[in-house]
């Protein structure tokens, strides 16, 4: 799958508003398996191109703190809102605070988080091979080798955050400005 359409993908699922994920899982399910793993690569590579310490602090203005699992929601949701803003916000976190703005956050039930769509290739992938959108572990281990056949591994990369808590409002006076006392989550 080419990242011109995946992320036109991304752009057809936006329309969708709270039915995004689902969607996005349905029109998965009717590809090719191939598609499927596809889409999972790519969209695996745009989490790692985003596991950033400049983009963990501003996700920890915005939301007013940020686990390991917050800041993967935090970039499932990212790149739900398309290659512009996703692109943008990795270049510089604190466009997100024009983006963020009252209207956008009434429109998007989901900001700044998005954990489902972190399984989306995973969930079409089963049902291509159940017929059910049920969570299966054999097939997960399946998606899994998968993924090795194509010689793309999910592994943990180590990130040395370069901010403490203290500076983030220095570090991100827009975001600060918005965020800092009144976080999103």
């Amino acid at each position: 799958m080419s990242t011109p359409y995946f992320w036109e993908l991304i752009d057809q699922s936006k329309k969708q508003g709270a039915e995004q994920v689902e969607w996005l899982a349905s029109e998965l399910s009717k590809k090719e398996l191939k598609e499927i793993i596809d889409f999972e690569i790519e969209f695996q590579k745009k989490m790692d191109q985003s596991y950033t310490s400049s983009l963990w602090g501003a996700a920890f203005v915005i939301m007013g703190g940020c686990s390991d699992d917050g800041f993967d929601y935090f970039r499932g949701w990212l790149i739900s809102r398309g290659e512009e803003v996703y692109h943008k916000a990795v270049n510089n976190p604190e466009f997100l605070a024009e983006y963020l703005t009252e209207e956008n956050l009434m429109e998007d039930e989901y900001a700044p988080q998005m954990e489902e769509i972190l399984s989306v290739g995973l969930d079409a992938y089963i049902y291509q091979k159940t017929g059910e959108f049920e969570y299966n572990d054999e097939i997960h281990t399946d998606f899994l080798h998968e993924l090795e056949n194509r010689d793309y591994q999910i592994e943990p990369v180590e990130l040395d955050l370069d901010w403490e808590e203290e500076d983030l409002e220095v570090r991100y006076p827009l975001l600060w400005g918005r965020f800092g006392e009144n976080p999103l989550t």
